[in-house]
C-alpha cells in the first residue's frame, strides 16, 4: 500500500480512534476533521447481539428522522392509470408502469427510492435482479407497497429511511450531512436508536445493541460508549 494522504495523517495525529467516546463528541470531532469539497455523509454502524442466520432473530424497520437526511430524494413510482398524474403532482421524479420496466430491466437506477402499488407487484418482483442488491425493492413492511402513494412519497421526502442487519448482524444507516448542527445529528441518531430498539426480537438474547462506530464519508470511524449513548438505555 502507499503512502497515507496528508489529510488521513493530519486525521491520525489528531485524534485516538481506539478509544470510545460520546456520541456528540465523536460528531464534534468528525466536524473537526479537515474538510473536502462535498457535504459528507454521517452514518452509524451498530451491531447487534443476534443471529442474523436466524430468521426468528432478524432485524428490520423504519424510522422516520426528524430532521431528515439531508439527500436528494429520487423516487421511482410503479402505478398504473390516475395514479401515473398522482404520483407525479406529489413530487415523484418518475412515475408510470411498462415503460419504466423495461428502462430498469436494462440496468437503470437513476433514482434511490421505489414505491409500487400492492398490483404492480407481480411486474416489480421480476426487477429483483437490479434492485435488490441496491437495497431498492419496495416492501409493505417499509411503506413502500402501498395504495396511498401521496402518504409514501411524503414520508421519503420527510426522512422516513429503512434499515435491517447484513449478513454480520450489523445495521448500517445514514442518519444525516456533517453540515447539520450537532443537535440536529444528535436526534436523528436517538431516534435511530430507539426505532431499532424497538425491532429487538423476542429470541435477541443478552446484549441487544452490541458496538457502534460513527464516521463520516471521507472521515474516521469512532468507537461510541453505548452506555452514553442518547437512547441506548
Amino acid at each position: 500500500m502507499g503512502r497515507p494522504s496528508k489529510r488521513i495523517r493530519e486525521i491520525a495525529n489528531t485524534f485516538d480512534v481506539r478509544k470510545t467516546y460520546s456520541v456528540t463528541e465523536a460528531i464534534e470531532m468528525l466536524k473537526k476533521c479537515p474538510t473536502v469539497k462535498f457535504d459528507q455523509s454521517v452514518d452509524i454502524s451498530l451491531k447487534l447481539g443476534v443471529d442474523p442466520r436466524k430468521s426468528d432473530q432478524s432485524v428490520r424497520g423504519t424510522v422516520s428522522l426528524p430532521n431528515g437526511t439531508g439527500k436528494l430524494m429520487k423516487i421511482l413510482v410503479f402505478v398504473k392509470g390516475d395514479k401515473v398524474k398522482e404520483a407525479l403532482a406529489a413530487g415523484a421524479d418518475f412515475a408510470g408502469n411498462e415503460e419504466l420496466f423495461e428502462k430498469v430491466n436494462g440496468g437503470w437506477t437513476d433514482f434511490n427510492a421505489v414505491i409500487a402499488t400492492p398490483d404492480m407487484m407481480r411486474d416489480v418482483g421480476k426487477l429483483g435482479k437490479v434492485l435488490g442488491p441496491r437495497g431498492l425493492m419496495p416492501t409493505p413492511k417499509a411503506g413502500t407497497v402501498t395504495n396511498d402513494i401521496v402518504k409514501a412519497i411524503n414520508e421519503l421526502k420527510a426522512g422516513k429511511i429503512e434499515f435491517k442487519i447484513d449478513r454480520h448482524g450489523v445495521v448500517n444507516c445514514m442518519v444525516g450531512k456533517l453540515s447539520f448542527a450537532l443537535d440536529k445529528l444528535e436526534e436523528n441518531i436517538q431516534s435511530f436508536l430507539s426505532a431499532v430498539q424497538k425491532a429487538k426480537p423476542a429470541a435477541a438474547k443478552g446484549e441487544f445493541l452490541a458496538s457502534m462506530v460513527i464516521s463520516s464519508t471521507m472521515g474516521p470511524g469512532f468507537k461510541i460508549d453505548l452506555r452514553k449513548a442518547v437512547g441506548s438505555s
